[in-house]
């Protein structure tokens, strides 16, 4: 009997290679909220560091140009942080987008395979009948020639 050979073969290996652009795609995506949460995080340790500074002027001999200096600096970093953390939401919606296209592809992925595997079994079962078939021959043909 032939090799068996799954017809649908060429759309599994697209779904592979499908598969693995989106991994790579989610990955960029994970790295650039990673790059995103850290930004916020120096910027939000930029912002208390201003904060302490105010305080510690606050406190010293009263230099109010050095005060506006900082509470200027403190309002622009509380409009950066802001502006940070829409962008790591942004870049957090990004993730789960390309995580639930990555999710749709593996179970195409999946479906694909499970319909290969019914194939080989029904190649295995077509394989078994025919050798039966084969052997019954066999068989009826050596008790027909005694």
């Amino acid at each position: 009997m032939k090799k068996f050979s799954y017809r649908m073969e060429n759309v599994l290996n697209i779904k592979l290679q499908m598969e693995e652009q989106q991994k790579i795609a989610f990955a960029l995506a994970s790295n650039a909220l990673d790059e995103e949460k850290d930004k916020l995080n120096r910027l939000s340790a930029r912002q208390r560091r201003y904060e302490s500074r105010f305080k510690e002027l606050l406190g010293d001999d009263l230099d109010l140009r050095e005060i506006a200096h900082t509470r200027k600096g403190i309002d622009q970093m509380k409009v950066l942080v802001r502006e940070q953390m829409f962008n790591v939401v942004s870049a957090e919606k990004k993730l789960d987008m390309e995580r639930k296209k990555l999710y749709d592809i593996r179970v195409e992925r999946k479906t694909q395979e499970k319909l290969k595997e019914y194939a080989f079994e029904d190649y295995k079962k077509e394989f078994a009948a025919e050798e039966a078939r084969e052997i019954d021959q066999t068989v009826s043909y050596s008790y027909s020639v005694k």
